[in-house]
């Protein structure tokens, strides 16, 4: 990575010590079956992050004074396997180390190696997933650590849940709980998915977004665009209440890959990175401590719909 800090904020807020925020750039292409390029995504994201203005109209904060450190990228490419035990090393340490821990790929299977981590250091861990496709093949491509297998440990081992879901192979039906998931054509036409799906969330929430759950019309460069995904003010407006309602503990955002002639996708990404940072800590002051409350015990709903609820 050529930037110095995260969106070219002040070296001192950039610093480990001095950051509740920790960013960690993936910038990993091994096993994409279509278009390459999401191994430029995190440079594209940081580069448009400097062009980003730092204060959320939304929340009427400013939550890069938190800090926010930018660790150097992981860069282990000599197999699968060796990225996600990478990703997961370094995961884990950030968690211990009492960080809020973000991670920008990439393509998803990175998500393999951040969701074992967080998994390792939260009891009863729900994985919200916002996604074009399913992932969840045991194996693809003769490895285990594919981008088609990016969630199937996370639906062996959490309370996953599935938003947008709109392709899959139909072996993956035979993984998939379709009370835990929520398919884009149903959302279209039912509004109660919202609080549905929070509604089977436990206390903590670790979010992966692959940037194919948007719809092509304002996210074009991915690596697998679909027809027929979320739209930018209802994707905030769910993020919003899950971050108001449940302690999410830390996400990852996957799959951009950068179009040199357009920017839109790019800024989409930065926006969209730090919008999820201003709910995390929107109602923290500056000068508060940070503690992630790693290895809690929470409670976990699983009825798919209760409409009484609303957030």
């Amino acid at each position: 990575m050529t930037t110095q800090t995260y969106a070219g904020i002040p070296k001192e807020l950039g610093k480990l010590e001095n950051a509740k925020i920790v960013l960690i750039p993936v910038p990993y292409d091994g096993t994409s079956t279509w278009q390459k390029g999401s191994d430029k995504g995190p440079e594209a994201f940081l580069n448009a992050s400097e062009n980003m203005e730092l204060y959320d109209i939304e929340t009427e904060t400013e939550v890069y004074k938190q800090g926010i450190h930018l660790t150097d990228a992981i860069t282990e490419n000599s197999s699968p396997e060796a990225m996600v035990d990478a990703v997961h090393a370094s995961t884990k340490s950030y968690i211990k180390k009492n960080k809020f821990v973000t991670i920008f790929g990439g393509e998803h299977s990175i998500s393999i190696g951040t969701i074992r981590a967080f998994n390792e250091c939260y009891d009863n861990l729900t994985v919200l997933q916002l996604d074009a496709h399913a992932d969840l093949r045991k194996e693809y491509e003769g490895s285990n650590f594919n981008h088609a297998c990016a969630v199937y440990e996370a639906s062996q081992t959490t309370n996953l849940l599935q938003v947008g879901i709109r392709s899959m192979d139909i072996s993956e039906t035979t993984v998939m709980d379709k009370e835990k998931t929520y398919f884009a054509h149903e959302m279209a036409v039912d509004d109660s998915w919202m609080d549905s799906s929070i509604d089977q969330m436990t206390e903590n929430v670790f979010i992966t977004i692959d940037l194919d759950v948007f719809d092509p019309s304002i996210m074009p460069s991915t690596g697998t665009p679909e027809p027929g995904g979320l739209l930018w003010y209802e994707t905030l407006e769910y993020l919003s209440q899950v971050f108001k309602h449940k302690n999410v503990v830390g996400f990852d955002i996957v799959e951009l890959c950068p179009n040199k002639n357009d920017k839109s996708s790019d800024f989409l990404a930065a926006k969209l990175y730090y919008k999820m940072l201003s709910y995390k800590f929107q109602g923290n002051n500056i000068e508060d401590d940070f503690d992630n409350d790693y290895q809690t015990t929470s409670k976990n709903n699983t009825t798919k719909y209760n409409e009484d609820d609303e957030y």
